[in-house]
């Protein structure tokens, strides 16, 4: 198998997306929107550690380990998988983002039926990802609009002078003594490749002159946050859909804990991509199963929850023992007398067989 693989690796990987895609495609996965109606669509890198190996592209991340910093683009709150490009640990998470993006964007509407929201971290503040979405939208008008909200990378800004603003404009509370917020939105003009960009930006500035234990600052704490965002909404709610970005972290660790992937197994690139490829079938194959499975009347006994992680879907369908018998004219799956997983294997059995 290894030898296949290392041969036609390249190849056989478009196969692979595409059987992800299609698998996505065809089973019209039912989602959850969010408090907007859109649909979320959340890449971010997550840095793979592969230290001690001299793998084929494993290089020093952003996180201080040796490996590989693949980048992943996830659709909906239940975390469907549209795409994991393995990259080299050394490159900057923004390289080749946008293709990626693009090709997301494109297969993401084919799935869902919803307008759809990309949220992105600070590492991908470009005005290029911002141009991807305005280009899909003016290429597809046809369909329900892409909207976008990306941390906003503040460099080499001035605090104090964002303070200032934020006396004029801001919206200020109080949470405690020593400390007050204000929240305002600020409309700033990006220039790229000959065209000026009119994009909102939400602001959110912290001042502490008392930390949390109470002790008194001789020189107030000033915390500066933002977002650019094509959505109409009131900045607190800005603010709540980006934080529900970081759901994207457990769907990393479900890579790389549950399915164990993180050591990718392989001293060649193209063939680790291969296997990362395979791993995104596999991961959207056991998301479908958990959601139909273990989420109903008939799943085994568990707390409430609007999804079960990739380990849980292992142990209560996949791991479950029965013996397959053969008769003249029937073959059956015979499970244990107790098994608690029996209603849940038949409701996803008969969806596949018969839906």
């Amino acid at each position: 198998l290894r030898q296949r693989m290392d041969k036609h690796a390249i190849s056989f990987l478009p196969i692979v997306e595409k059987a992800s895609r299609d698998f996505l495609s065809n089973i019209q996965p039912a989602l959850r929107p969010l408090s907007t109606g859109h649909i979320p669509v959340d890449a971010d890198v997550t840095p793979m550690d592969n230290s001690g190996s001299h793998k084929e592209g494993v290089s020093r991340t952003y996180k201080g380990h040796d490996g590989y910093a693949p980048m992943a683009v996830y659709l909906g709150q239940e975390g469907y998988c549209l795409g994991f490009e393995l990259r080299e640990g050394k490159q900057h998470c923004q390289k080749d983002t946008p293709a990626l993006l693009a090709r997301a964007l494109r297969d993401a509407q084919k799935i869902a039926a919803q307008p759809l929201l990309l949220r992105l971290d600070g590492g991908n503040d470009a005005i290029e990802n911002i141009e991807v979405v305005l280009a899909h939208n003016e290429a597809h008008e046809d369909l329900p609009a892409v909207d976008f909200l990306i941390k906003w990378n503040p460099r080499r800004q001035d605090k104090a002078d964002w303070l200032a603003i934020a006396e004029q404009k801001g919206k200020w509370t109080y949470p405690r003594e020593g400390k007050r917020v204000a929240l305002f939105s600020v409309q700033t003009t990006r220039h790229w490749k000959g065209h000026d960009y009119s994009v909102r930006r939400v602001i959110r500035i912290i001042e502490r002159t008392i930390d949390k234990h109470g002790q008194r600052l001789l020189v107030p704490e000033i915390d500066l946050e933002g977002w650019w965002t094509s959505l109409d909404v009131s900045e607190e709610d800005v603010i709540q859909l980006y934080a529900d970005h970081a759901a994207s972290e457990q769907f990393h660790s479900e890579f790389k804990t549950d399915m164990d992937i993180e050591r990718l197994p392989s001293g060649k690139f193209a063939t680790n991509a291969l296997v990362l490829g395979l791993s995104v079938l596999a991961y959207n194959i056991l998301r479908w199963i958990g959601q139909n499975g273990l989420l109903g009347s008939k799943s085994p006994k568990r707390s409430k929850a609007q999804r079960r992680r990739i380990r849980t879907v292992m142990q209560e369908l996949m791991y479950v023992a029965a013996r397959i018998i053969k008769t003249a004219r029937t073959i059956k799956i015979s499970f244990g007398r107790g098994c608690r997983s029996l209603q849940a294997f038949d409701a996803v059995y008969r969806k596949l067989a018969y839906g």
